[in-house]
Formats: C-alpha cells, sequence, structure tokens
C-alpha cells in the first residue's frame, strides 16, 4: 500500500475479507493468525496526472458497498468534501460471490453508468485474468471502462488533497498539513489493532491467535478511550482523516464485530468513551447518514460461511440508542473547523428506510 498512514505490512488487503473469495469460501488461516492480503493497484488520480488519470470532473466513478468498512470510509469523505457532483457513485450489493461484487440493487443487475454486471469487468478490462481480490472501494474510468484504483487509504487523502479544486463551500480539511505526522500516526495504530484487529480476532485459526488479537484490539480500545476522554476528536479540535478510519469500525462493532467475530469483552454500548464518541459522530451529517445496518449484517453473516455456516442474519441489535445524546459538545471542538456541515444526502444515495435509525 502506498500510504504510510497504514503501513506496507501484508496486514490488509481484500480478497479475503470484503472482495472476491466465494460467499461459501474459506475466510479463517487454518494456520493460526490471519494474515491480510495488501496488494492494491497503487495508481492514483491527482490534480497534475502524473500516474496518466488527472481529476477530472464527471470522468470517474467510484464504486461502494455499504457493508464494506473500508469502502464506508469513502463515502463519508466523499460526503464531507461535496464531491458528489464531480464524482458519480455506484453501489453494489451487500453480499457477493467467488467472481466478485455485483450491482444487483440497480434495475436490470446493472450499473447504469458503467454498464457492467460485476466489478470484476472493470478491473478485467485493465487487466485481464486480474488474480487478487477484487475489491471495493475502486474508482474505474468511465471511459474506457477500467478500473484505476482500489487503494482505499490512499484514495481518501487524494480525494482531501488532490481534488480540491472540486470541494464544496465551506468544505472540512480531513487532513490538514500540521497534523498530518500525527494523523498519520493515529491511523497507523487504529489500523493495525481496531481495523484490521477484528478482522483478526474473526478469522483467527487458532486459540492463541485469537486471544493474541483480542488482547491487542482491547487494549487499543482503553488506550483510544483514554484519549478521547478529555478531547472530542482524535486529532485536534475538528474532525479529520483519523476519526473517519476510526469510525467505521466502531459503528459495527456492535451488530457485527461482537459475536461474529468474537470480540466481546465488551460491546461499545458498555464501553462509555467510544459509545459516546461514536454517537457524536453518528449524529454528524455526513457519517450516519451514510450507515445501512442492514447491508452491513447480510454481508459479514452471509458471505462469511466458515464461521457462519447457516448463513442467518441477527435480527438485532436495536438501534434507536445510537440517536440517544451523547454529551460531547462539552468537550468542546468544532467539527467542521472553519467550514460547514454537508447538505442531506441525495435522494439516490440515501439509506433506505428500516436500515438506518435516521430514516424519517
Amino acid at each position: 500500500m502506498s500510504n504510510t498512514a497504514e503501513g506496507s505490512s501484508s496486514a490488509d488487503g481484500g480478497s479475503t475479507t470484503e472482495g472476491g473469495s466465494g460467499a461459501k469460501g474459506s475466510y479463517v488461516n487454518p494456520g493460526g493468525e490471519f494474515t491480510r492480503d495488501q496488494r492494491y493497484i497503487a495508481t492514483r488520480i491527482t490534480a497534475d496526472g502524473r500516474d496518466g488519470y488527472p481529476v477530472e470532473p464527471g470522468r470517474y466513478r467510484l464504486v461502494v458497498s455499504r457493508a464494506c468498512p473500508w469502502a464506508n470510509r469513502v463515502i463519508i469523505v466523499r460526503r464531507l468534501l461535496g464531491l458528489e457532483d464531480v464524482l458519480s457513485m455506484g453501489i453494489a450489493g451487500p453480499t457477493h460471490d467467488a467472481r466478485s461484487w455485483t450491482f444487483d440493487l440497480d434495475p436490470g443487475g446493472r450499473d447504469p453508468v458503467l454498464g457492467i454486471e460485476r466489478l470484476q469487468e472493470a478491473f478485467f478490462a485493465r487487466f485481464p485474468g486480474y488474480e487478487r481480490g477484487i475489491t471495493v472501494p475502486a474508482i474505474v474510468d468511465v471511459p474506457t471502462g477500467q478500473v484505476v484504483t482500489n487503494d482505499y487509504a490512499q484514495i481518501t487523502l487524494d480525494l482531501s488533497t488532490q481534488w480540491r479544486e472540486y470541494h464544496r463551500s465551506g468544505a472540512p480539511d480531513l487532513y490538514p498539513e500540521a497534523l498530518r505526522e500525527e494523523i498519520d500516526e493515529v491511523n497507523g495504530v487504529v489500523f493495525s489493532d481496531v481495523n484490521n484487529g477484528v478482522y483478526r480476532c474473526g478469522f483467527a485459526g487458532s486459540q492463541q491467535a485469537y486471544e493474541r488479537a483480542y488482547r491487542r484490539l482491547f487494549d487499543r480500545l482503553d488506550w483510544l478511550s483514554a484519549r478521547l476522554e478529555g478531547q472530542r476528536y482524535l486529532v485536534g479540535d475538528t474532525i479529520t482523516e483519523a476519526d473517519v478510519r476510526l469510525f467505521t469500525t466502531l459503528v459495527r462493532f456492535d451488530a457485527v464485530y461482537h459475536g461474529h467475530f468474537k470480540c466481546n469483552r465488551q460491546k461499545l454500548t458498555e464501553q462509555p468513551v467510544l459509545w459516546a464518541y461514536a454517537r457524536d459522530l453518528f449524529g454528524t451529517p455526513g457519517f450516519g447518514d451514510t450507515i445501512d445496518f442492514d447491508h452491513i449484517k447480510r454481508h459479514y453473516y452471509e458471505v462469511h460461511r466458515d464461521i457462519n455456516p447457516t448463513g442467518v442474519v441477527p435480527l438485532g441489535p436495536e438501534l434507536d440508542n445510537w440517536l440517544e445524546p451523547h454529551g460531547r459538545e462539552a468537550l468542546g471542538g468544532r467539527p467542521f473547523g472553519d467550514g460547514t456541515p454537508p447538505p442531506p444526502p441525495r435522494t439516490d444515495e440515501t439509506v433506505p428506510a428500516g436500515h438506518t435509525p435516521l430514516a424519517g
């Protein structure tokens, strides 16, 4: 991975988690510790077009699944920066098979802009016989139908820095230069121990590997609780890239990671500081309004059949508590800095009623 904030070890990737392994494929590492494939397409879309792909309004299509935490990051950043009219978004369904994510939510099962049934087609258009994970998020060049990149960590940073000319008026600075070193440091440990840590628990193939991952995860959550007890956001007094990256794991914690991945020392609702922090962000425009709890649960419980052989999806947890007062305003902070909240989601990008406590 080209972004140092999440490291370059073999701890991240898609084919065994959110990518191309079959719906009945193997996710657990029978040898013990889960190791994430981290080989992404490192091509970048930049203001100067150094990789052959310059930033151009309307040229690219972002493909996501609301189920995926890595894709959820990009959905949030795109919303906060107001890039909806510049970078269109295709939403794949919450499950996939051995071949890849599909556009089963769209009429006729085809993405209306790319005209394809499977994300795999865009990968094969550029790399015939592509053998790595067909992962979301991915950005596709609409004129050629070819995937440009699926390097999710770099994608959000580039939206903040390379697409700046097209940010909405009042867009927040999610990756301010003065705080980048600290943001990268926080992102690094959060990725290793939390974002990827829940997967190391869930996909561990031995008791020893699971216990190591479990302790590492909750040690880091305790560290985060201590850090956030006296400050509203992870770095500085405004929302940054660091908050986006932590939020997409926290918001999935009770719905899937606590039970499905055996991350069960405590639920998020039993960790007062992190629970209040997560509710604060959930109620912030651009965060909670991107969360589809139905898609999240269906993905994990239906796709990971070696963990959940029946494919039965739990009905809980109840979601109304996400709307309870959090009290974090007392810590100060300015969510959007000198900027403003984003407008409501576009009609065609609104999370369906019944999939979120925010509906209605």
